[in-house]
């Protein structure tokens, strides 16, 4: 024998209004209320963070002992790590807005999410190639490094773009012998080359090369010196796999050498690279070997796309404190939280459209809408 139930012929606008009402809440409520996860390697990124930090303040308070003002306007952090917009041994033209986002700690952390998504390990062999255009990137990724206790061979180009590490007194050369001197950092150059136009800096004056030539010297660095390109890359290589073969290659800026002409750079995209990009061209660099080979590439420029991805700061004002940006938390919405909203809400539309109680209480809160009586369902 079929049941007879009982139901309203249309939900008063009011019953409407109630659950719209209800639903916006909770959305509001869910949203507003999510959980802060830490992700994962939490505290090595922190420390590694940290560790960037510590080498910043001791290379501004170098800065400052060797008499090199610091221009709050180019450099707001007051970081020391913002060079002039011109010198002797500046290479090429430089974007400001970039060089203040680079300067920030937190970057280490980005740089060892990169690393361990390159599955490399403690003891790991990795190659490592900087240029004088971004110090502070150079000083994370060394960060990064000593955090994960991998063993880098590093091979640095002197001359650096506007705004970089170029005081001709104060080179990233003598930036990173100094930490190694403070026992900051365990490690530095293997080589070093000019850098700039074909790496011989064919763009600056014989003063410029000159001054460049004399921090190598000055820090006892083995120069690299080759005439054509594909040399230099071979010679490279070869230090590079003096360890092993490297597990991961890391980039800091657009060397010719490291990275290649512009054509080729335009098909990599910066951050972490683990297979070689759809296209036909074909690069006479290090990085082009590595990703021949297998190999993963770090690759660090175009620093504010890097920095929005990780929801870091874009050209600070003031030093960025260790933990800020998405790289170390994530929101997640609470599972019990929305699951009882949502059954709220079923309950609220079965209670108005199907239920008879449901019915006499829209009733009785509105008299003035025109309901129809309960019309039986067989």
């Amino acid at each position: 024998m079929k049941k007879i139930y009982w139901r309203p012929q249309g939900i008063p606008l009011t019953a409407l209004l109630l659950v719209c009402a209800f639903s916006i809440g909770g959305f509001i409520f869910v949203e507003k209320f999510q959980k802060r996860v830490k992700h994962r390697y939490y505290q090595e990124k922190v420390s590694a963070a940290r560790l960037a930090l510590e080498a910043i303040e001791v290379l501004k308070e170098e800065r400052l002992r060797r008499g090199l003002e610091i221009d709050p306007e180019a450099d707001p952090t007051k970081s020391g790590l913002i060079g002039p917009a011109m010198t002797l041994v500046t290479s090429d033209a430089g974007d400001l807005e970039d060089k203040q986002t680079s300067i920030n700690p937190n970057f280490a952390a980005v740089i060892l999410e990169m690393l361990k998504r390159a599955r490399v390990k403690e003891g790991d062999p990795v190659a490592v190639s900087f240029t004088g255009s971004f110090p502070a990137l150079n000083i994370c990724v060394c960060a990064a490094i000593q955090a994960l206790k991998l063993e880098p061979i590093i091979i640095s180009s002197l001359a650096s773009s506007q705004w970089g590490a170029n005081e001709p007194d104060f080179l990233w050369v003598d930036m990173e012998r100094l930490l190694y001197e403070k026992h900051i950092f365990p490690f530095r150059s293997a080589a070093a080359s000019i850098g700039g136009k074909s790496d011989r800096g064919r763009e600056m004056t014989q003063a410029g090369r000159d001054l460049l030539k004399e921090a190598m010297q000055r820090n006892g660095l083995t120069p690299i010196q080759w005439h054509t390109i594909h040399e230099n890359v071979e010679h490279r290589m070869k230090i590079y796999y003096k360890k092993g073969t490297p597990k991961v290659f890391i980039n800091v800026g657009g060397g010719v050498i490291a990275v290649g002409k512009r054509a080729y750079k335009k098909t990599l995209k910066p951050g972490l690279i683990l297979a070689e990009p759809k296209t036909e061209l074909r690069a006479n660099s290090v990085m082009y070997r590595f990703l021949e080979e297998r190999i993963p590439v770090i690759h660090l420029e175009d620093v504010r796309s890097i920095a929005k991805r990780y929801g870091l700061n874009l050209h600070p004002t003031k030093m960025p404190a260790i933990g800020e940006g998405d790289i170390y938390f994530s929101k997640e919405y609470s599972p019990l939280l929305a699951g009882v909203i949502l059954l709220a809400i079923v309950l609220m539309l079965y209670m108005f459209g199907r239920s008879t109680l449901g019915f006499r209480i829209s009733q009785a809160a509105s008299h003035k809408e025109e309901v129809g009586t309960p019309e039986p369902m067989i």
